[in-house]
């Protein structure tokens, strides 16, 4: 599987099934994604070894392409809920993520001030000050914990960068209280070695970081698309609201989408 790449740094608005009317923006390189986790799941399919400079869209380009999609928007008094940073991997990569989170509370202020301005995050680089400082300035600072033990960290989300899901979960904790979590649960085997972030032992250890970091909502959901992996499995709607059951049980609001 080649993955779902996008080829242009504005894409949408199309209805998403977390965020409603959504714009996005990918930060990445076109045709080609670039990511700190490689997860064996991913629609945009592996993370490939990088070859030479990645060339992120410039600051300047994203500011004109995304002013001019929302100008062209309110003139057709279009409905818009939220500017979405995701696409080809992981935005907070993007040497000027900082800046252009500025660039975008400004336009958004402009043409759109009720839409919600959200990020797609792994959370490897939120603990860096600039990238910290930025996701406290959105209103919707969605950050991924897919596995509660690091075994099964390391099996699903296969990170690309020397990190520990202890040192992802500090960098969650900067964000105590005003976060969203999302999860993605999945099982299967890959390679001969199987993974399942739906084990009691996992849930446990998932469960007691959420109770740790009191995110303001989990959202929980299964693969929708085709995975880069073979032999990945997509959890049924019984197992995920039975889940949700349990993080509701701890006082955190709960999402399920199927």
């Amino acid at each position: 599987m080649n993955g779902f790449l996008f080829e242009q740094i504005i894409f949408g608005p199309i209805k998403s099934r977390r965020l409603g009317i959504s714009l996005g923006v990918n930060l990445l390189p076109l045709n080609k994604k670039h990511c700190t986790f490689n997860c064996l799941y991913c629609e945009c399919g592996w993370t490939l070894p990088q070859t030479g400079k990645a060339l992120f869209p410039k600051r300047e380009d994203v500011m004109e392409e995304l002013e001019k999609k929302l100008s062209s928007m309110q003139a057709k008094n279009a409905m818009l809920d939220a500017i979405t940073f995701a696409g080809n991997g992981e935005p907070t990569i993007h040497p000027e993520f900082a800046e252009i989170i500025d660039d975008t509370i400004i336009l958004r202020d402009r043409y759109y001030p009720k839409a919600n301005i959200s990020v797609l995050s792994n959370a490897t680089k939120a603990g860096k000050a600039k990238v910290a400082a930025a996701l406290h300035k959105i209103e919707q600072n969605i950050l991924k914990l897919d596995a509660g033990t690091e075994e099964t960290f390391r099996k699903i989300n296969k990170p690309k960068i020397n990190i520990s899901l202890k040192e992802i979960l500090e960098n969650l904790e900067l964000f105590k209280g005003q976060m969203i979590i999302q999860t993605l649960f999945v099982k299967g085997t890959y390679q001969g070695e199987a993974f399942d972030n739906t084990t009691e032992e996992e849930l446990e250890a998932w469960l007691a970081h959420l109770k740790a970091l009191q995110p303001k909502l989990v959202m929980i959901y299964p693969i929708a698309r085709a995975t880069p992996a073979e032999g990945v499995e997509k959890i049924g709607p019984n197992k995920l609201w039975e889940i949700a059951q349990r993080v509701e049980a701890l006082g955190i609001a709960t999402e399920v989408y199927n």
